[in-house]
């Protein structure tokens, strides 16, 4: 599969490039950026083309990555679809309803294949922790803590201007809820409220009658960054496995190889329609931080 990689950032170069490039069934053969000499850097070390023009790398390829910030990524998302490329997109999806609808939409008009990039599914360890516990069933609560400290000197992603804009709520809460929902089920409605170094912490209630809470930022004092998910249900108390020797890399091969196995049939649950649902839990959530009020999602 040749796959056309829109975005020039660190986590373009550092991780998709990389994997796309070392994927035995799949050739990086184009790099386009907001910054056309970005995009040249990035490409010649690969051996791929640098693009000045989205619509003409989309003629080239067969699929596109897409490392941009989320309201770039929909619109573009949408255009490839609509030129029927394959889609493997980065969370979140979109920052509102309406955007995440429209790339649904557009993959659904004309079937191109979808995989979205939520980096702990495509941990093995993590894969088959989710599949068998959902699988054995009864969990009735969660709790996820994910405090990052990312505006540090020295932090690749500390002049993020969505993230600063957005906080841990839309950075980090699509990775929270990617493990949560397989055990717990759809979000029914939920709360939130705001606390110290941005931090938001959210009350769900699912369909299921479980109940979970999240807690996140990306500004916790350097000291007191905290990553961990742990459940509770009939049969004890888990925790989420840790990533063992596989690194971001690795994962985003495996996403590779998913999207490959969904153009030939084979569909991966963390597609787009997946991704446009936990769009809406976080639309949902920033309107209960607003307005103080319980909201149906």
């Amino acid at each position: 599969m040749r796959f056309g990689l829109l975005g020039t950032g660190h986590w373009a170069a550092k991780t998709q490039a990389v994997a796309l490039a070392a994927h035995p069934d799949a050739t990086l053969a184009g790099v386009w950026g907001r910054s056309p000499s970005k995009a040249a850097a990035l490409a010649e070390p690969f051996g791929a083309k640098a693009y000045d023009d989205v619509d003409a790398l989309l003629d080239d390829v067969d699929a596109v990555a897409v490392a941009l910030p989320p309201e770039i990524q929909a619109s573009l998302a949408a255009r490839a679809a609509r030129a029927g490329k394959h889609l493997l997109l980065d969370k979140p999806l979109a920052l509102t309803v309406e955007s995440a609808a429209a790339v649904v939409e557009a993959a659904d008009a004309t079937g191109v294949a979808s995989v979205v990039f939520f980096t702990n599914r495509f941990i093995p360890a993590v894969d088959a922790f989710l599949r068998d516990n959902a699988a054995l069933g009864g969990w009735y609560a969660a709790h996820a803590t994910m405090y990052a400290s990312i505006f540090q000197p020295g932090n690749p992603y500390a002049g993020s201007t969505w993230r600063k804009e957005h906080g841990g709520l839309w950075d980090l809460g699509p990775h929270a809820l990617s493990v949560i929902l397989p055990l717990l089920g759809p979000v029914v409605d939920l709360s939130a409220a705001d606390g110290p170094h941005d931090t938001v912490h959210l009350l769900l209630r699912h369909d299921s009658g479980a109940a979970s809470t999240l807690s996140l930022t990306l500004d916790a004092a350097p000291d007191a960054t905290s990553f961990g998910f742990s459940y509770f249900g009939e049969h004890g108390a888990l925790t989420l496995p840790a990533w063992g020797a596989d690194t971001p890399v690795d994962a985003f091969g495996h996403a590779v190889t998913a999207l490959i196995a969904a153009a030939a049939g084979s569909p991966h649950p963390c597609d787009v329609r997946y991704a446009a649902l936990i769009t809406g839990i976080l639309s949902a959530a920033d309107q209960a931080r607003r307005t103080q009020t319980i909201v149906t999602v």
